[in-house]
C-alpha cells in the first residue's frame, strides 16, 4: 500500500505542475461522480454488446454517450470481426461508411485508406499514433472495437487528415476467467490459430491478467505469393487502490511476406492478364518485418471530481528484404519493365500523454474538462538500394530468372540513405457541455509544436533538411435532442499536418503544413426503442497546401496544391430483434483537385468512388430445433473510381460482392462456423496506383472454423 500511496502521490504533483491548479474548481457532489469514474470501462463494454455501440471514448477522449457527441462516429465493434471470420481488419472497415482502400504497399505494412475522400494512413491505437515507421497492420485477435471518426481530428489527436481519423480499441484484461482457441482453414492453404486467455491474479480481483496469441501460415490466389505471421499481446491490469490503477500492455509481431504490387492494365484495358499473375521474381523471396511495442498506463482518482492520467507507449520495429516491382509498361503493350529493390528500414517511436480529466460546474451548465500534454520523439533510419529498372518480363508469357542488375549507387544514383527524426510538442484542451437533458456542446483547441530533421546521406548537396512548425486547431460542436429518437448535430474543425521531404534546392528548407477544414451537419436517430441506431451526416471538407510538381522542375515539389470533398454518409447498427443484428452504410462522396500544377480543375482522387454502400445481417434462432444456429451474408457495393494519381482516364469499375456465413453453438463450448466469400465469384480490383500496380480482389473462396471455450 506504501508504494501505491507514493504513485498516487507523484500524480498529484505531477498534474499540479504540469497542468495548473484545476483541481480547485472540483466542489460538485462527490458520490454521483464517483461511482462515474469507477464503473467507466464496464459502462463501455456492457453497451457494445451485438453490432450496436453506446458509448465511445474515442470521439473525446473522455467515456460519453454517443448520442451526446456532436460528430459522426462509425463503430464497429468485435462481433462483426468474429462474423467476417477475416485477418485483416480492413474487411471490417467497409461497414463504416465512406472509408475506401488505398496503397496497401504490397501487403507488408499498415496501408493507406480515405475517409470521406481524403487519403490518410493515420491509425490510432487507445489513443496513440501507431502508424509511425512501417507497422504491420493490426491483428484482429486483440482488437475489441474500431471507432472511425468522421472529419478532422487534430484538435484531439494532433497532426492529422481532414476526412477522419482511426482508433483501434485493444482488448482488455476482464474480471471473468475464461479461455478460448480459434482455429480456421481455407482455400489457398491458409490457417490461423489464434487464443485469448483472461485471469484474475489475486482472489480480490485487483491483479488481472490477460493474453492474445495468433499463428497464420497463408498462401494466396496470387501466384508465388505467401505470408507468415505470429502475434503475442500480453495485457496486466493492477488495482493499487480504489483510487489507482495500472494498465501495462505489449505486443510483439513477427512478419514474413512476398511483396506483391498486383498486376498490369495495359493501354488501361484491365482483364488482359490472370488476377493470379505475377510479375515479381520468385527467387526474391519474402520481406521481413518484426515490430514491438510496449504501453503503460496510471490513472489516480485526485477526488470524486477529478482524474490524472499519465500514459507512455513505446515501439520499434525493422523491415528487411528485396522484391523486383514494376516500373512501366513499354509501347508495345506487352514488355513490363521492372526494377529490383532492397529495403532496410529500422524505426523507434516513444510517446508520452498526461491528461487531467474533471468536472465543473458553471450554474446550470456541467463542463467536462480535458487538459492534456503530449511529447513524442520519432527515429528512422530508410536505406534503398534499386537496380535500374531495365528488367524486363513478357506479361503475357513471364519467364523469371532473370539475371539481377547492379544496384545504381552515389550521388546521381537511385539508392537512397536517409535518417529522420521528429520531436512533436502539444497541449490539448477541450470542454464538453451539458446545458440541458437536450443541449450539448463541445469545443477544444489544440497546440502542436512540430520539428522535423531529415539528413539524406547519398546527396552531394542539401544533405539535411529542416523545418519547425506550430499550430492552433481548433473545434466546435453542438447537439440537441429534437426527441428521445431524434437529434440534431453540426460542427467545425480544423486540421494539421506537415508535409515531409526536401523541397528544390534554393527554395527554403522545408515545405508549408498541409491545412485543413472541415464542416459537418447531421441527424442521429436512436429508433424502435433503441434497438437500431443510425446517424446521417452531411460535410464538406477542404485542404490546403497539398504537395504538387514544381514548376520550374518537376523532378522536386511545392506545397500549393488543394483539394475538396463533399457529400453525405450514413451508418446504421442495431439488434432489431434478439434474433437479428445488423450494421450497413452508405457514402456518397464528390472528391477532386481544385488547384494543382499538373492536373486539371475537377480532377478526381484516386480509389474515391463516388458510390458506395455495404449491408451485414446475422439471425439467430433462439427457439426450436435449430437453436444454436447463426446464418448471415454481407453485400459490400463499390462504384467506379479514379486508378491513377495523375487521374489519367484509367479507371477502376465498381463491383458488388456477397459473403455468406453459418455458425452452429454444438455445445456450449464448441462453436462451427463457416464463411463463404465472394460467393457470386465477382472479379473486381480493390485498389491501385498506376496502370502497373493495381490490386485484384479476393477469387470466390470458402474457410472453415471453430472456436472452443476451454
Amino acid at each position: 500500500m506504501n508504494s501505491s500511496s507514493v504513485a498516487a502521490r507523484i500524480l498529484a504533483i505531477a498534474a499540479a505542475a504540469g497542468l495548473g491548479s484545476m483541481s480547485a474548481f472540483a466542489q460538485e457532489s462527490d458520490s454521483a461522480v464517483l461511482e462515474d469514474v469507477v464503473v467507466t470501462a464496464d459502462r463501455e463494454q456492457v453497451e457494445a454488446e451485438g453490432y450496436r455501440t453506446r458509448r465511445s471514448a474515442s470521439a473525446t477522449k473522455t467515456d460519453s454517450p454517443l448520442e451526446e457527441v456532436p460528430q459522426a462516429v462509425s463503430v464497429i465493434p468485435a462481433t462483426v470481426l468474429e462474423d467476417l471470420d477475416s485477418p485483416r481488419i480492413e474487411k471490417a472497415l467497409d461497414y463504416a461508411g465512406g472509408v475506401a482502400r488505398q496503397n496497401d504497399f504490397g501487403g507488408l505494412t499498415m496501408y493507406e485508406y480515405s475517409i470521406r475522400g481524403l487519403t490518410t494512413s493515420e491509425f490510432y491505437k487507445d489513443g496513440f499514433s501507431v502508424n509511425r515507421g512501417y507497422m504491420n497492420p493490426q491483428d484482429p485477435s486483440n482488437v475489441e472495437r474500431i471507432d472511425v471518426l468522421k472529419g478532422p481530428a487534430s484538435s484531439l489527436y494532433g497532426r492529422g487528415d481532414p476526412g477522419g481519423t482511426i482508433n483501434i480499441v485493444s482488448k482488455r484484461p476482464q474480471n471473468d476467467q475464461f479461455a478460448r482457441l480459434d482455429l480456421s482453414a481455407g482455400r489457398w492453404d491458409r490457417y490461423r490459430s489464434s487464443l485469448d486467455v483472461n485471469t484474475p491474479l489475486d482472489d480480490e480481483g485487483t491483479m488481472l491478467y490477460r493474453m492474445n496469441l495468433a499463428v497464420e501460415d497463408n498462401n494466396s490466389f496470387r501466384d508465388y505469393r505467401s505470408s507468415e505471421r505470429q502475434f503475442f499481446a500480453p495485457a496486466f491490469s493492477w488495482e493499487l487502490t480504489p483510487q489507482t490503477r495500472l494498465l501495462v500492455q505489449a505486443e510483439v509481431i513477427r512478419s514474413s511476406q512476398v511483396f506483391d504490387r498486383g498486376v498490369v492494365a495495359p493501354n488501361d484495358h484491365l482483364g488482359s492478364v490472370s488476377r493470379s499473375d505475377f510479375f515479381g521474381e520468385p527467387r526474391d523471396g519474402e520481406i521481413d518485418n518484426n515490430n514491438e511495442s510496449l504501453q503503460a498506463e496510471i490513472e489516480h482518482d485526485l477526488n470524486a471530481s477529478w482524474t490524472v492520467r499519465l500514459a507512455s507507449h513505446y515501439k520499434q520495429g525493422r523491415l528487411s528484404g528485396g522484391a523486383t516491382e514494376a516500373s512501366r509498361l513499354l509501347a508495345d503493350g506487352r514488355t513490363l519493365n521492372r526494377e529490383y529493390r532492397y529495403r532496410d528500414y529500422d524505426w523507434q517511436d516513444s510517446i508520452t500523454q498526461l491528461e487531467l480529466r474533471g468536472l465543473v460546474y458553471t450554474g446550470d451548465i456541467e463542463h467536462s474538462l480535458l487538459i492534456g500534454t503530449e511529447y513524442e520523439r520519432y527515429a528512422k533510419a530508410e536505406a534503398v538500394l534499386r537496380t535500374p529498372p531495365l528488367s524486363q518480363i513478357d506479361i503475357y508469357e513471364p519467364v523469371y530468372g532473370q539475371p539481377r542488375l547492379p544496384f545504381s549507387v552515389g550521388p546521381d544514383g537511385r539508392s537512397t540513405d536517409r535518417h529522420e527524426l521528429v520531436h512533436s510538442r502539444s497541449l490539448n484542451l477541450q470542454d464538453q457541455m451539458r446545458f440541458s437533458e437536450k443541449l450539448f456542446g463541445v469545443i477544444g483547441a489544440r497546440y502542436d509544436h512540430y520539428e522535423h530533421r531529415l539528413d539524406n546521406e547519398v546527396k552531394v548537396t542539401d544533405k539535411r533538411t529542416e523545418q519547425t512548425h506550430e499550430k492552433i486547431t481548433p473545434r466546435i460542436g453542438a447537439l440537441y435532442q429534437f426527441t428521445p429518437e431524434v437529434a440534431v448535430f453540426a460542427n467545425a474543425s480544423q486540421s494539421f499536418k506537415p508535409n515531409t521531404g526536401a523541397p528544390r534546392p534554393g527554395t527554403g528548407t522545408s515545405f508549408d503544413p498541409e491545412e485543413g477544414v472541415g464542416y459537418e451537419a447531421g441527424f442521429k436517430f436512436d429508433l424502435l426503442d433503441s434497438r437500431l441506431g443510425m446517424t446521417i451526416a452531411a460535410f464538406h471538407l477542404t485542404k490546403e497546401n497539398v504537395l504538387t510538381a514544381d514548376p520550374v522542375d518537376s523532378t522536386y515539389q511545392i506545397a500549393a496544391g488543394e483539394v475538396r470533398s463533399r457529400g453525405i454518409d450514413l451508418q446504421l447498427t442495431g439488434q432489431l430483434t434478439d434474433e437479428v443484428r445488423l450494421i450497413g452504410a452508405y457514402a456518397y462522396v464528390d472528391a477532386e483537385v481544385i488547384e494543382d500544377n499538373t492536373l486539371a480543375r475537377g480532377s478526381h482522387l484516386p480509389n474515391v468512388p463516388e458510390h458506395s454502400g455495404s449491408l451485414l445481417g446475422v439471425y439467430e434462432f433462439l427457439d426450436g430445433g435449430l437453436r444454436g444456429l447463426e446464418l448471415g451474408g454481407g453485400v459490400n457495393y463499390v462504384g467506379d473510381r479514379s486508378g491513377n494519381v495523375a487521374d489519367s482516364g484509367f479507371e477502376l469499375p465498381g463491383y458488388t460482392t456477397v459473403d455468406l456465413l453459418a455458425r452452429y453453438k454444438a455445445t456450449q463450448h464448441l462453436t462451427l462456423g463457416v464463411n463463404l466469400n465472394n460467393a457470386f465469384d465477382r472479379t473486381y480490383y480493390e485498389r491501385s496506383y498506376s496502370n502497373v500496380w493495381v490490386m485484384p480482389g479476393e477469387p470466390r473462396n470458402l474457410s472453415l472454423s471453430l472456436s472452443l471455450n476451454l
